[in-house]
C-alpha cells in the first residue's frame, strides 16, 4: 500500500498534472469573466438593438417552457470565449516566436552513392552497399 501511495504522490507531483490543474482553475476564473461580459455588457447592448432581452425569450409548448433565449446567449458566450482564446493563443505564439532564434541550416549528414544510389554517411570513402570506392 505504501508503494502505491508513493507512486500516486510521484504521479500527482509531476509537472504536467500541476500545469493542468492550474490551467483548469484559470479556465474556471476566465469563464466567470466571460460570462459576466456576456450577461452584463453584450446582452444589454444586443437588447438595445433588438429591444428584447434574449434571456427572457421563452416558447411554451404543451405547458413546457423552452428557453431558447438562454441558448442564444450560451452560443454568444461560447463564440466570445473561443474568439478571446484564439487571440490569447495567437499572442502567446507570436511572443514565443520573438524569443526563438532562427534555426541555422545544418550541414547534410548523408550523401548518395553515385554507383548504387543508396544513402550513405557523408564521411564514407567506400559505399557499404556496393563497396565502390568513392572519390570526391
Amino acid at each position: 500500500m505504501k508503494a502505491f501511495l508513493n507512486e500516486f504522490k510521484e504521479f500527482a507531483m509531476k509537472g504536467n498534472v500541476m500545469e493542468m490543474a492550474v490551467g483548469i482553475i484559470i479556465g474556471a476564473a476566465f469563464t466567470a469573466i466571460v460570462t459576466s461580459l456576456v450577461d452584463d455588457i453584450i446582452s444589454p447592448i444586443i437588447g438595445l438593438f433588438v429591444k428584447v432581452d434574449f434571456t427572457d425569450l421563452v416558447a411554451s409548448v404543451a405547458g413546457v417552457d423552452i428557453r431558447y433565449g438562454a441558448f442564444i446567449m450560451a452560443v454568444v458566450n461560447f463564440l466570445i470565449v473561443a474568439f478571446v482564446l484564439f487571440i490569447v493563443i495567437k499572442a502567446f505564439n507570436k511572443a514565443g516566436n520573438l524569443t526563438k532564434k532562427p534555426e541555422e541550416e545544418s550541414a547534410p549528414t548523408t550523401k548518395v552513392c553515385p554507383f548504387c544510389k543508396s544513402e550513405i554517411a557523408i564521411e564514407a570513402t567506400r559505399c557499404p552497399h556496393c563497396t565502390s570506392e568513392l572519390t570526391e
